[in-house]
């Protein structure tokens, strides 16, 4: 080979493995829609009834009937039984019984009356397991056991962009499969205040990372919490529709049904 060819090929392997060394993944993170191999929040019990509620007495995400379409998916691979309804009748004492969780999926304003309220109250008391996605904090501001239950209620957002999420508790069965660092498109909400000091908070956001945030070096995501006798688990994640085709999602907000669903 001469010289000049060697030096050709030496630059040609130099320039592949500057190539390979870029391409590799930074320690400890996953491409923002991809589970690790291997990591999965797992099967509901045999028998585990969910039920979805949808109703908006306010703005009304276009996402919702993705959110519906997402965990009846999710409970016809996991083992557990979907309902879902706009209707508030159904928050009745024998109705509720039946669920071992309900989940207000992008919820908004007061959607429930007095006598549903109640009942509401009467099953998580009983050991009923509550989730909260969206726009759930951005409902029922005049029942303040409500504003307990979901933890936060909704101040303010920004336009939709991306950000960095920052995932303080990989322990828990709606945070494993997450990277460390989950990079994502999102509207980011801020909340009038923290949550509750008894909630575990397991994502947080970095003002730094988009604009608009005020809430300042501590800006909860996604927490959970006992709660008046049941569980209550929360994401703000989730307005996009994009969102209920994401695994690495659908793995987070399966971990937060499952967990709410156990008895």
């Amino acid at each position: 080979m001469t010289p000049s060819r060697s030096r050709s090929a030496a630059r040609l392997a130099t320039a592949a493995v500057a190539l390979a060394l870029v391409a590799l993944p930074v320690y400890g993170q996953q491409p923002s829609n991809a589970v690790p191999a291997g990591c999965s929040a797992g099967n509901a019990a045999p028998g585990t009834r969910v039920l979805v509620f949808s109703r908006t007495k306010g703005f009304r995400h276009a996402s919702i009937p993705d959110g519906i379409a997402a965990i009846r998916t999710l409970g016809a691979t996991r083992g557990f039984l979907v309902e879902a309804t706009e209707d508030p009748e159904q928050f009745r004492d024998e109705n509720l019984k039946r669920f071992n969780a309900v989940v207000f999926m992008s919820t908004t304003g007061d959607v429930l009356d007095s006598a549903q309220q109640a009942a509401f109250e009467r099953y998580i008391r009983a050991g009923g397991g509550y989730v909260g996605v969206h726009s759930a904090t951005d409902t029922e501001y005049d029942w303040p056991w409500y504003g307990q239950l979901v933890g936060a209620y909704f101040k303010q957002h920004p336009r939709i962009q991306n950000a960095r999420v920052d995932v303080r508790d990989r322990s828990f069965i709606a945070t494993k499969c997450l990277p460390a660092v989950w990079n994502r498109q999102d509207e980011w909400y801020d909340f009038r205040a923290a949550p509750p000091a008894d909630a575990t908070i397991l994502l947080t956001l970095d003002e730094k990372s988009y604009q608009g945030g005020t809430m300042g070096d501590f800006h909860p995501l996604s927490w959970y919490h006992r709660y008046d006798g049941g569980r209550a688990f929360y994401t703000e994640l989730g307005h996009t529709s994009e969102s209920y085709t994401d695994p690495v999602y659908l793995e987070h907000l399966l971990g937060g049904i499952l967990w709410a669903a156990t008895r």
